[in-house]
């Protein structure tokens, strides 16, 4: 039996069939738009920003950033020191690094005061030849030095050399021979010139510690360690018989070119002139019996006020 036809409208009549209205009770009815009602209202656009609210906001976040940069780079809190970590930190160093001595100090601070003094003469040909080699110490930084009488006196003329390596000529501009100390005036200068510092012999003792700097057979600068053996002192020249009194005997090494040199304490000051040596034979070496001449004494043959 043939089988009823069934309508089936065209794809142009489908076309002309009114869309079914969705409802809740349709789940696959497709999302459409609900127009906007007259209570609605237009729809609303997002305003964007002014350049004033955007430089705003800018200023704000640096401000924000500086903050923090200098809360970060505040740096932490100083630990307390106490006592017991500073008495530690001391006996660490004591105990790892070897300390220079009371001697190496104290010739450390003079030693850019002293000069090496050559006495220069000439022969009979004419030629120039080395008669005496001393030591002389500055106490004035325009050139002003200090060294014995005896280095100097037949010189025809006079060499001194710092310790920078400047070499030149100088003067005898003052002499006290009762103390056989001389006084000379370097003619050029070093730009950096020292003074060495001077000290009164009013509070030196029997025992107190001394260093000699000088030029011993003209090696050096050269230094030595001793202690003051006495005070007051007097000596006579086995050469030319000349008494000298009032002196300072120490037991630091000084030889033949430490003439003129100072006496140092161990704090670094000058507190006499090396001037002779005790040495009963014609050796002429040291015997450990020495002589200063205290730097009140030199401090008047400078023409400078004393302590």
């Amino acid at each position: 039996m043939p089988r009823p036809a069934r309508y089936s409208p065209s794809r142009s009549a489908r076309a002309r069939l009114p869309a079914a209205p969705a409802t809740p009770d349709a789940p696959n009815a497709p999302d459409t738009p609900i127009p906007p009602t007259d209570q609605d209202g237009p729809p609303r656009r997002r305003r964007r920003p002014t350049a004033l609210q955007l430089q705003g906001a800018a200023l704000a976040l640096l401000a924000l950033l500086l903050v923090m940069g200098l809360w970060w780079r505040q740096p932490p809190a100083a630990p307390t020191i106490t006592q017991k970590a500073i008495d530690a930190a001391v006996l660490h160093t004591l105990q790892t690094r070897t300390l220079p001595s009371a001697a190496a100090r104290a010739a450390e601070a003079v030693v850019p005061s002293v000069v090496r003094v050559i006495g220069l003469g000439r022969t009979r040909k004419g030629e120039e030849v080395e008669r005496s080699v001393g030591t002389g110490v500055v106490i004035v930084d325009r050139g002003v030095i200090l060294t014995n009488l005896h280095v100097v006196r037949d010189a025809d003329r006079i060499s001194v050399t710092f310790t920078d390596g400047t070499e030149t000529n100088a003067s005898i501009s003052g002499t006290q021979p009762e103390n056989d100390l001389a006084v000379l005036q370097a003619h050029e200068v070093p730009d950096d010139l020292q003074a060495a510092p001077l000290r009164s012999t009013q509070n030196l003792r029997a025992g107190d510690g001394v260093v000699v700097i000088g030029f011993p057979f003209g090696i050096g600068p050269s230094a030595s360690a001793g202690v003051v053996s006495g005070l007051g002192r007097t000596f006579e020249s086995p050469e030319g018989g000349q008494e000298l009194s009032d002196l300072i005997q120490f037991d630091a090494a000084a030889n033949p070119g430490n003439s003129g040199g100072p006496l140092i304490t161990f704090d670094g000051e000058v507190v006499g002139i090396v001037t002779a040596i005790l040495n009963p034979t014609p050796a002429r070496t040291f015997l450990g019996i020495g002589f200063a001449v205290p730097i009140e004494n030199a401090a008047r043959a400078a023409g400078m006020s004393p302590f």
